[in-house]
Order: structure tokens, then sequence, then C-alpha cells
């Protein structure tokens, strides 16, 4: 009896430290659950960087796609443009550009100009107009000036929106044209203009670059070669670019429903290097994509659609 009392004494000692250590890991997960939930629940507020400014250390990351509208002339303008106007002098003033190519991809003919975000929306263009002709849809908007390729040449063309008229045509010193060096996937965008925050840029390649990716620098008012920047990144290998603080970015496919920005070149200091930041897409592909300053926004032309992505920085 004795030795029984001992065993049951024992067994009920065991019996209340199990308990005891159970209790123990029970409020340690709960400590832990909650922890995680605060974590969950902390919005985390991206770094501000003033419009126009480069104090950050690039790209670090883009939103979701909002998906803003179909382009004026309808799905089967697939190929295009548009973006944001940039005025250095009042960048918060809102002018916007649509620029869908004809149906097979290469002439650009018409494009509308908006004078607000919900006048683009509501399809109430400040005016609709016509070019005779560009080529691809590398097209920028900076200081009230489109910028374009010239129809089947290697001339770059200026054009008035005040005036709707073409006032410079200059020639790109061994650019190839002819949709021998296009993007991956998106025909005839040979010469693809860039506006950052320093302003106009040209991406394109040459027959001494072998495909390459070569970036040059423009004076805005003369259309003349200010610096270039030949890269090793094959051009016809990269789906999309942007320039960005004076810095190349380029996309490349994935998949049908996600692009990746996985390259860069840095034209202040001439280093290139890897870099992965996902962009999810709402459709197989990309045509265009172009940066706007003042929002800190890529505007991207997809399968007809019109798309825009936030961008955040690096601090």
């Amino acid at each position: 009896i004795t030795n029984l009392t001992i065993v049951v004494n024992e067994l009920e000692s065991l019996d209340k430290n199990n308990i005891l250590a159970i209790r123990r890991q029970i409020v340690s997960l709960q400590k832990r659950l909650k922890e995680c939930e605060e974590s969950t629940n902390k919005t985390t507020v991206p770094p501000y960087f003033p419009p126009g400014s480069c104090i950050h250390h690039g790209l670090l990351n883009v939103s979701q796609p909002y998906v803003v509208k179909l382009n004026w002339r309808g799905f089967s303008y697939k190929y295009g443009s548009w973006g944001r106007d940039y005025y250095p002098s009042n960048p918060e003033r809102e002018v916007y550009w649509v620029a869908p190519l004809n149906t097979d991809g290469r002439y650009l003919e018409y494009y509308r100009i908006y004078s607000s975000f919900d006048n683009l929306l509501l399809y109430q263009p400040m005016y609709e107009s016509r070019i005779t002709y560009g080529e691809g849809s590398g097209v920028a908007l900076y200081n009230n000036y489109l910028y374009y390729l010239d129809y089947s040449s290697r001339q770059m063309a200026k054009h008035d929106l005040k005036t709707n008229t073409m006032v410079l045509r200059k020639e790109l010193p061994g650019a190839v044209t002819g949709n021998r060096f296009s993007y991956a996937g998106v025909s005839w965008q040979d010469i693809d203009f860039a506006v950052d925050e320093s302003g106009l840029w040209v991406i394109y390649s040459t027959e001494k670059s072998m495909g390459n990716i070569v970036i040059s620098k423009l004076n805005e008012t003369t259309l003349d070669v200010l610096n270039t920047w030949q890269t090793r990144q094959f051009k016809p290998s990269v789906s999309n670019a942007f320039m960005l603080c004076g810095v190349l970015y380029a996309t490349r496919i994935m998949n049908t429903r996600k692009e990746e920005i996985f390259y860069m070149y840095d034209t202040r200091t001439g280093q290139e290097g890897s870099i992965s930041v996902i962009m999810d897409k709402k459709l197989d592909t990309i045509q265009s994509i172009d940066y706007n300053p003042t929002d800190q926004s890529l505007y991207v032309y997809s399968g007809g659609y019109l798309l825009k992505y936030d961008v955040t920085f690096r601090p």
C-alpha cells in the first residue's frame, strides 16, 4: 500500500508538471500569434521622394497594375503607347497622350491628347490629330512635344502639339531600323524614346553594337545626341525598356501573366547589373512602357489596354 501511494503521488506530480508545461507552451504560442497578427496588420509606408528628384537608390518595386481602360480605337488596336507629359517647369500640369498604332502594328497615324485623367477616363479628348506617318510604339511626350520615329527611316521626328506639325527631323546616327532589332514579341520598335527626370533619351541598336542596346541622351530642342552608352544586353532578347533617373531598366517575359524587370544600366557610373522586380500582367504582351517623373508611375500599353503601375524606390 505504501509503495502504491508513492507511485500515485509521483504520477499526480508528473501530471501536474505536464499540464503546467502545456499551459506555458500555449501562452508562448498565443504571444507569437499576436505578434504575427500585429506584424501583418502593419501597413508599411514606402519612403517619400519628391517628384522629379533622384535622391533615392533606384527602383525597388512596382505595384499591381491598374487597368485604366481600353484605347479609344478598340480592341483590334493592340499596339501603341500612352502616358503623361512631363513638364519640368510645371510638373503638376496634366496632359495625357494615347497613340494606338494602326492594326498592322507599324503605322503611327492618330493620337489623342487629354487635359486631365478624368477626361481620359470619359473619352473626352482635348483634341484628336493625325500624323503622316510615324512608325512603332516607341513614342514619348516631353514638354508639349511628341517624339517618334518617322516612317521607314532613321529620322527622329519632333511634333508640336500646339500646331499639330512636325517641327524637326533628324537622323539618329548609326541606328538600325526596319524591324531588325526590335523588342522580343513587339515589332517595329527599333527606336524607343524615353523620358526621365533629366530629359529625353532614345533606346536603340546599331550594327556596331551587334544588336546590343545603345542609349543616347538627346537635346530635346535640336535632337542632337549629347552622349551615348553601349550596353552588353542584346535588345531583341528584352521585351521592353524605360529610363528612370539616368538608369535604363529592361524587362523580359516570364510567362503570360508575369514580366520581370531584370536588367539595369546606370549611365551615371557606366555600371550594369541584374535586378529582379516582378510586374503582374493582365494580358500576354506589353507593347510599350513609359515612365513619368511627376507621378512616379509606369504607363503601359498592353493588348490595346492602358495600364498604370506605381513605382517605389530604395531609400
